[in-house]
């Protein structure tokens, strides 16, 4: 009896379409045989690891941070107050407008910390200032809405003025960033590593903004509270955290590109790394969400304002002084401010940075940290060299990398250690005069 035609089909096809495949399939075993496959494929192995930190956290662990904390708040007044007794003495002026000093809450609370109590007590202008070229001038719609709402609705709780506050909510957020960020690094690296870091993000050189009215402290708590989360695979706890961030300071968008590539690896690997759809749809919306969140204040500026794209035009309206008119193309700030004022060897630098960055993601120490962190540092470093122009403000933009620190390099013996501590404490005597007393931050 004559077989059905479906499997003469099937019985006379599959040999030559084999023998078609077959030379594809010698090139992908020679790619993946080859010295740069062998390097992909390690560094795939050590990005994808299972977390090597250890769990549970010993007890008195949080006593320990504490302390930790505490030493370094102490350090950051210490030196703040003893520079501004200097400035006070010196009668030099302080903050935009270069006025004389009045009280130490006054010091801190300058520059952008006062707008945020401009916010609290006024909300944001319904007009944007411009120059007679129709550039948008600095005006207070570049600052997000969830810090000074938490300053004006505990000032009136509490009674106290809406500098005290602004500096407590500080301080607690740093100290909760602190904690989160322990742990975070206790989950992905050893005790040692994970300590240190912690230890040099409490004091380091700009570690001083932890004890004045901005938001970078809580801009920290609750991105390394969305990184904790997704490294546990909690992804719809992430939601809500995205979502205050997103009106907190600029650079959630990182937190948003970082869960993106999670998705991709995790769906490729699924085979080997089961992805059941409670977790692919909770990790599609909360990355979605966190993205959408993080591009809608342009919107309602705009809608607030009726001038297009307000918020975006606010922000160039600190390049003014640097590369002239409010003109944004994404990926040139870069290039842009470092040709204005260096020609092409700034362009040789900003190149030779991006090497060196691409060189330390792919160094076996900070990809051992895990997916999660390096797809962060990876967004994160993207996003501001995709929409920052570098100025004196770079530094403290580049604070929420601090899980870079985990880096083992950093800790590995007590003489590096002390020099690194020492060296943080001198930058931050110097960011405090230079960024903060004198020159803008």
């Amino acid at each position: 009896m004559s077989a059905p035609p479906s499997e003469l089909v099937t019985t006379v096809r599959p040999a030559p379409t084999d023998d078609r495949l077959a030379p594809l399939r010698d090139r992908g075993r020679r790619l993946l045989d080859s010295r740069l496959g062998r390097a992909l494929r390690q560094y795939g192995h050590d990005v994808l690891r299972a977390p090597q930190g250890v769990e549970p956290i010993e007890r008195g662990a949080f006593a320990r941070v504490l302390v930790l904390w505490a030493m370094a708040r102490v350090l950051n007044f210490g030196l703040l107050w003893g520079f501004y007794s200097i400035a006070k003495a010196a009668r030099w002026g302080f903050g935009p407008d270069g006025e004389r000093l009045g009280t130490f809450f006054d010091y801190l609370t300058g520059w952008d910390a006062d707008r945020y109590g401009q916010i609290a007590a006024q909300g944001y202008p319904l007009s944007l200032p411009m120059n007679v070229s129709g550039d948008i001038l600095p005006n207070n719609w570049a600052f997000l809405p969830v810090f000074p709402f938490l300053v004006r609705t505990l000032s009136g709780a509490t009674g106290l003025g809406w500098q005290p506050v602004a500096v407590l909510i500080s301080l607690a957020a740093s100290l909760g960033a602190t904690w989160v960020l322990f742990r975070l690094l206790r989950t992905v690296t050893t005790p040692r590593s994970a300590w240190w870091a912690v230890v040099f993000f409490s004091f380091a050189p700009m570690s001083f903004l932890f004890v004045i009215g901005y938001s970078e402290g809580l801009f920290m708590l609750l991105l390394f509270s969305g990184m904790l989360l997704a490294i546990k695979r909690r992804y719809l706890w992430i939601l809500p955290i995205g979502l205050v961030a997103a009106y907190t300071r600029p650079g959630v968008l990182a937190l948003g590109l970082a869960l993106g590539i999670v998705f991709l690896v995790r769906f490729f690997r699924r085979r080997v790394d089961p992805f059941p759809v409670r977790e692919w749809a909770s990790l599609m919306a909360t990355g979605l969400t966190i993205a959408v969140a993080g591009l809608s204040w342009n919107h309602i500026a705009q809608f607030a304002t009726g001038t297009h794209n307000a918020y975006i035009r606010t922000e160039l309206g600190w390049w003014l002084d640097y590369v002239g008119n409010d003109e944004f193309t994404p990926f040139t700030p870069w290039f842009r401010q470092a040709g204005t004022h260096l020609g092409i060897v700034g362009i040789i630098l900003v190149i030779a940075l991006v090497v060196a960055f691409a060189a330390l993601l792919w160094s076996r120490p900070v990809r051992r940290l895990g997916l999660m962190v390096v797809a962060y540092v990876f967004s994160y470093g993207l996003y501001i060299f995709a929409v920052f122009l570098p100025q004196q403000s770079t530094f403290r933009l580049l604070m929420p990398m601090a899980p870079l620190m985990a880096d083992d390099r950093w800790s590995s013996t007590p003489r590096r250690r002390a020099a690194i501590l020492i060296g943080c404490v001198v930058l931050q005597a110097v960011a405090i005069l230079l960024l903060w007393t004198r020159g803008n931050p």
